[in-house]
C-alpha cells in the first residue's frame, strides 16, 4: 500500500509515520505536568481532528493541552476542555486521513 499523506493545518506530511514522529517530538519537548504552548496546541488541535474519537475528545471545546502521566509510567497528551474536564489521547491515533470533525 502506498504512503498516505496527511495534513495538520499548514503542516503536510508525506506519510502517517512522519506525522506521528512530529507529534512524538512535540511530546518529548515537555515534562509531565507541563502545559503545551499555544503554537504546539494549534498543531495538536488539528491532529485531534484526525483521532477516531476526536469529536468526543474535543467535547464542549478545548481550552488547551497538557502533558501528564499515562499508563505504564509513560506520558501522553491531555486535552483540557473549557468546562474544566480533561481527557488523555494518544497522538499515535491521530492519523485518520479524513478528519472526524471540523
Amino acid at each position: 500500500m502506498p504512503a498516505q499523506p496527511i495534513s495538520y493545518g499548514n503542516l503536510h506530511f508525506a506519510k502517517k509515520g512522519d506525522a506521528v514522529a512530529h507529534l512524538n517530538a512535540i511530546l518529548q519537548k515537555y515534562d509531565v505536568g507541563d502545559k503545551v504552548s499555544a503554537v504546539d496546541g494549534e498543531i495538536l488541535l488539528a491532529a485531534l481532528a484526525h483521532h477516531p474519537e476526536g469529536k468526543e475528545k474535543f467535547g464542549c471545546g478545548v481550552a488547551g493541552f497538557s502533558v501528564r502521566s499515562a499508563d505504564f509510567g509513560t506520558k501522553c497528551f491531555w486535552v483540557n476542555r473549557i468546562d474544566g474536564s480533561t481527557e488523555k489521547f494518544s497522538h499515535k491515533a491521530c492519523v485518520q486521513i479524513k478528519p472526524t470533525f471540523p
